[in-house]
């Protein structure tokens, strides 16, 4: 303990400057030996044994002539070096005489669709269906009746292989898959009928949604000229099928307006499920949004069936006097006010494609 305070004086350490030194000499050691290693390699790219004196130092005399003799006599040649005859300039050059092979022009590649090359095969209805003219189901029925051509013939067979390379035609235009597809949820109003067009001249939902854009898009599902709420339109033809389709259970909630008050027999006996003319249906959940008025009822239900809820309530003997679809495909008319509309953000849209996925058909 008593010689800590003088071990440094004790222990004889490297001074700093020596320590310096001997850093510089073994740095300019390493210097001089890449050198004279590179000197040799240049020795023996030149051609027969140049001796070149103590390579590992780098001072021999013979090494140092070596230098002197290339610096300064740069226009003799060099032994075991061949220099190329010299060409006048008014000689054209000779052409050399290699063994190269002759350089060819690459063929320009077939430009091809990245989204979907002209060699993929599809149904003729997903086809069309792709191309945003209705729904692959109704595109099915619209081929079933001859009004599709594939190349000049008329197909009738909706599963029908087609490419993007096909000339395709419904009812004589042609048509062509959509590139850039248009999600939108509208607030339908009242008197608006949610078909693409109407023989008797009535205001379709198309006509709330002609300035939202130039691509053809087409109501998924119906809903009565006197309901309201949420729609969705799309030229998205594939997810228009899958939420169409009744395997993917997709969910809907009505808020209903009757008459008169629901009985608390009518409340259990709908719960439970009614028969109706076409088949029997029971609602997903049934509820009052207002414990005090029993006029309005909310009811949850995954079936397509046409004016399905309507016929429900008129089973039992009420008028249904407002119909409001609050929510389609957990899509709500939050923020769009009635007879307004919006288009469906990225997150929506990867939603919506995911949507019910266990539930679709093997």
């Amino acid at each position: 303990m008593a010689n800590k305070p003088f071990q440094k004086f004790i222990e004889n350490k490297e001074s700093g400057a020596k320590k310096k030194e001997r850093i510089r000499q073994e740095k300019k050691k390493i210097r001089q030996e890449t050198k004279a290693y590179f000197e040799k390699k240049k020795a023996e790219r030149w051609g027969g044994p140049i001796p070149v004196g103590n390579l590992e130092s780098g001072t021999g005399r013979e090494n140092q002539d070596m230098r002197s003799e290339r610096s300064g006599n740069k226009n003799k040649e060099v032994r075991g070096a061949v220099r190329p005859p010299i060409q006048k300039k008014d000689a054209p050059r000779q052409p050399q005489t290699t063994n190269l092979k002759p350089q060819t022009t690459p063929t320009p590649l077939k430009p091809q669709n990245p989204n979907k090359p002209d060699s993929a095969q599809m149904p003729l209805n997903k086809f069309i269906a792709h191309a945003g003219i209705c729904a692959r189901r109704d595109a099915a029925e619209l081929v079933k009746s001859g009004k599709v051509t594939v190349n000049g013939q008329k197909i009738v067979e909706p599963g029908f292989k087609v490419t993007n390379g096909d000339e395709i035609k419904v009812q004589g235009k042609k048509i062509s898959a959509r590139k850039n597809l248009v999600y939108i949820l509208l607030n339908k109003p009242k008197d608006f009928i949610t078909t693409t067009e109407d023989p008797q001249g009535r205001k379709t939902v198309l006509d709330i949604v002609k300035s939202a854009t130039t691509e053809r898009v087409y109501p998924i599902g119906r809903l009565d000229r006197n309901t309201t709420g949420v729609l969705l339109l799309t030229n998205d033809g594939e997810l228009a099928q899958k939420l169409s389709h009744p395997s993917y259970e997709v969910r809907k909630i009505y808020e209903v307006t009757l008459d008169r008050q629901v009985t608390k027999k009518d409340f259990d006996t709908i719960a439970a499920g009614v028969t109706l003319e076409d088949g029997f249906v029971q609602p997903d959940a049934l509820a009052y949004p207002d414990a005090k008025n029993k006029h309005i009822i909310g009811i949850e239900i995954h079936s397509g069936r046409n004016r399905i809820v309507r016929r429900i309530f008129e089973q039992l003997g009420y008028d249904v006097r407002n119909l409001d679809r609050v929510m389609y495909a957990n899509l709500t008319k939050k923020n769009v006010d009635r007879g307004k509309w919006r288009f469906l953000s990225e997150k929506e849209v990867r939603l919506l494609k995911f949507l019910n996925a266990s539930y679709s058909r093997k």
